[in-house]
């Protein structure tokens, strides 16, 4: 689903994700008022969500959409670098944060993601979660002392935004293994996905 209350985003959004063979477009809303009511109506897997709207903004939306539909994935699609947008989105839980000036086939590649339950974070998203966060790191968890060496190194890429593919490529080990590693590390600190994992990871001055 689609929520932005720009209309001609909506449109052009709606017209390139039409064309993938595996990507649905089930609804679309101008608001979060609107996306919440859509929302449970369509239950949708993946949400687009815009944070700057109308009536009810894209956090609040998502906040609450977590709260009532906790399978729902939402992705942060905005024009936004701001710390005070970008670190409560990244805590309520968004399965990723694209800027609107992202590659189309970054943007399928981030729907696709969320849905396979990874996370996709803009390059440039990540380098400034780092900087603003590993300003004041809160010292290693008892959890994140219970990583690997190769966990500590995956955990590292995962923040900075890297794909399973890209880190396969970086540590020179099979995309496979990575997936392993990921889901051995975000069991050991007891979080959901790669997004709450990479902020733990930056909070903790992991990276």
């Amino acid at each position: 689903m689609i929520v932005d209350d720009h209309a001609v985003v909506r449109e052009g959004l709606r017209v390139f994700l039409g064309l993938q063979d595996d990507i649905e477009v089930v609804g679309e809303a101008a608001d979060g008022s609107a996306a919440l009511e859509q929302a449970e109506l369509l239950r949708p897997d993946v949400v687009l969500m815009d944070l700057v709207m109308p009536r009810l903004d894209g956090l609040s939306a998502m906040r609450s959409l977590r709260a009532r539909l906790p399978e729902c994935r939402v992705i942060v699609l905005t024009s936004f670098l701001e710390d005070e947008r970008l670190l409560p989105a990244i805590e309520a839980g968004a399965a990723g944060y694209l800027l609107k000036d992202a590659a189309p086939s970054e943007l399928a590649r981030a729907i696709r993601a969320a849905h396979a339950g990874e996370a996709v974070i803009d390059p440039t998203v990540a380098a400034r979660l780092v900087r603003t966060l590993s300003e004041r790191p809160t010292g290693h968890s008892e959890q994140a002392g219970a990583l690997t060496r190769r966990e500590l190194e995956v955990l590292g890429l995962i923040a900075r935004g890297r794909s399973n593919k890209r880190i396969a490529l970086e540590l020179g080990i099979s995309e496979k293994t990575v997936k392993a590693h990921v889901g051995h590390l975000l069991a050991k600190l007891g979080v959901s996905d790669r997004t709450q994992a990479a902020l733990m990871a930056v909070r903790q001055g992991l990276v």
